[in-house]
Protein backbone atom coordinates (compact mmCIF):
# COMPACT_ATOMS: atom_id res chain seq x y z
CA UNK A 1 0.00 0.00 0.00
CA UNK A 2 1.66 3.46 -1.00
CA UNK A 3 2.12 6.14 1.70
CA UNK A 4 -0.60 8.50 -0.23
CA UNK A 5 -3.57 5.07 -0.10
CA UNK A 6 -2.29 4.72 3.89
CA UNK A 7 -2.52 8.73 4.39
CA UNK A 8 -5.71 9.11 2.66
CA UNK A 9 -7.61 6.07 4.89
CA UNK A 10 -6.21 8.00 7.84
CA UNK A 11 -7.77 10.78 7.05
CA UNK A 12 -11.16 9.16 6.26
CA UNK A 13 -10.27 7.90 9.79
CA UNK A 14 -9.88 10.50 11.74
CA UNK A 15 -12.83 12.56 10.13
CA UNK A 16 -14.88 9.79 11.47
CA UNK A 17 -13.67 9.94 15.06
CA UNK A 18 -14.22 13.48 14.42
CA UNK A 19 -17.91 13.15 12.96
CA UNK A 20 -18.81 10.47 16.45
CA UNK A 21 -16.93 13.00 18.83
CA UNK A 22 -19.25 15.42 17.94
CA UNK A 23 -22.29 13.43 18.26
CA UNK A 24 -20.82 12.01 22.09
CA UNK A 25 -20.33 15.87 22.88
CA UNK A 26 -23.88 16.60 21.99
CA UNK A 27 -25.10 13.55 24.33
CA UNK A 28 -22.79 14.09 26.91
CA UNK A 29 -22.11 17.89 26.85
CA UNK A 30 -18.80 19.76 27.56
CA UNK A 31 -17.53 17.39 30.54
CA UNK A 32 -13.83 16.85 31.43
CA UNK A 33 -13.62 13.52 29.72
CA UNK A 34 -15.66 14.83 26.91
CA UNK A 35 -12.78 18.01 26.39
CA UNK A 36 -10.33 15.67 26.42
CA UNK A 37 -11.37 13.35 23.83
CA UNK A 38 -12.27 16.15 21.84
CA UNK A 39 -8.29 17.84 22.11
CA UNK A 40 -7.15 14.47 21.52
CA UNK A 41 -8.99 14.04 18.01
CA UNK A 42 -8.18 17.31 17.18
CA UNK A 43 -4.14 17.00 18.24
CA UNK A 44 -4.53 13.58 16.06
CA UNK A 45 -5.87 15.35 12.73
CA UNK A 46 -3.28 18.17 13.22
CA UNK A 47 -0.36 15.54 13.39
CA UNK A 48 -1.65 13.58 10.97
CA UNK A 49 -1.82 16.92 8.82
CA UNK A 50 1.89 17.67 9.69
CA UNK A 51 2.98 14.07 8.29
CA UNK A 52 0.42 14.50 5.19
CA UNK A 53 2.63 17.79 4.81
CA UNK A 54 5.80 16.73 5.44
CA UNK A 55 5.64 13.58 2.88
CA UNK A 56 4.72 16.17 0.48
CA UNK A 57 7.85 18.07 1.20
CA UNK A 58 10.16 15.06 1.72
CA UNK A 59 8.82 12.92 -1.35
CA UNK A 60 9.01 9.92 1.13
CA UNK A 61 9.04 7.48 -1.49
CA UNK A 62 12.21 8.71 -2.47
CA UNK A 63 13.69 7.81 1.03
CA UNK A 64 12.69 4.20 1.39
CA UNK A 65 15.24 2.31 2.25
CA UNK A 66 16.61 -0.57 -0.01
CA UNK A 67 17.91 -3.50 0.76
CA UNK A 68 20.11 -4.66 -1.66
CA UNK A 69 21.04 -8.32 0.34
CA UNK A 70 25.42 -7.57 0.65
CA UNK A 71 26.37 -8.91 3.08
CA UNK A 72 29.42 -6.33 5.02
CA UNK A 73 32.43 -8.39 6.27
CA UNK A 74 33.01 -7.99 10.02
CA UNK A 75 36.62 -8.94 10.55
CA UNK A 76 37.50 -11.44 13.47
CA UNK A 77 40.74 -9.30 14.66
CA UNK A 78 40.90 -7.30 17.13
CA UNK A 79 40.25 -3.69 17.59
CA UNK A 80 43.07 -1.42 18.42
CA UNK A 81 42.88 -0.73 22.73
CA UNK A 82 42.81 3.14 21.32
CA UNK A 83 39.19 2.37 19.78
CA UNK A 84 37.96 2.00 22.72
CA UNK A 85 39.44 4.36 24.72
CA UNK A 86 37.35 6.78 27.23
CA UNK A 87 33.83 4.34 26.19
CA UNK A 88 31.93 3.43 29.41
CA UNK A 89 30.10 -0.02 29.38
CA UNK A 90 25.97 0.23 28.67
CA UNK A 91 24.64 -0.07 32.20
CA UNK A 92 27.71 0.21 34.03
CA UNK A 93 28.28 4.21 33.31
CA UNK A 94 31.26 5.58 34.58
CA UNK A 95 33.29 2.62 36.31
CA UNK A 96 36.72 4.04 34.84
CA UNK A 97 36.44 7.78 36.10
CA UNK A 98 38.38 8.86 38.13
CA UNK A 99 36.87 9.80 41.58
Amino acid sequence: MSTTTELAELQELIFNLRRCVTSLRSRFGESPAMRRIALDAERIFDDVELLNSDANDLDLSRCAQQHTGEKIPVPDTQYDSNFWRDVDDEGVGGHSRQR
